[in-house]
């Protein structure tokens, strides 16, 4: 048993520096990257990746099923509503004038907003 403890630990060792890789990887994207869009990219699927990460680390770690299924329903929630802000975000930035449009290459959304029937 000690083996497999031994084991889980390092997996979760392994899982919580991916985790923590993702997230730096997404604080540096949000310093650096040029445009709002761009900006929402790397604040919404490197951040996710990286908390999911961290979850399935404190998992392994904790190994008992109350902990988990609180792990679990963070997990969902998170996933639910990171794309969901991001996309808020992303049609407030537009509607404020705050996208490059020289960086788009379609713009589907002028076409939405300037027919509203």
């Amino acid at each position: 048993m000690t083996v497999l403890n031994g084991i889980m630990d390092v997996l979760a060792a392994l899982f919580l520096l991916i985790g923590a890789i993702f997230s730096l990887t997404a604080g540096i994207g949000l310093l650096r990257f040029p445009d709002l869009l761009s900006r929402l990219h790397t604040g919404a699927k490197p951040q996710v990746i990286g908390l999911i990460a961290t979850l399935v680390a404190i998992g392994l770690s904790t190994r008992t099923p109350s902990d988990i299924g609180i792990l679990v329903l963070v997990a969902i929630f998170q996933l639910m509503t990171a794309p969901v802000a991001a996309h808020i975000v992303g049609r407030a930035g537009y509607r404020s004038g705050r996208i490059r449009e020289d960086l788009l290459v379609v713009d589907e959304l002028s076409r939405d907003l300037s027919n509203p029937g």
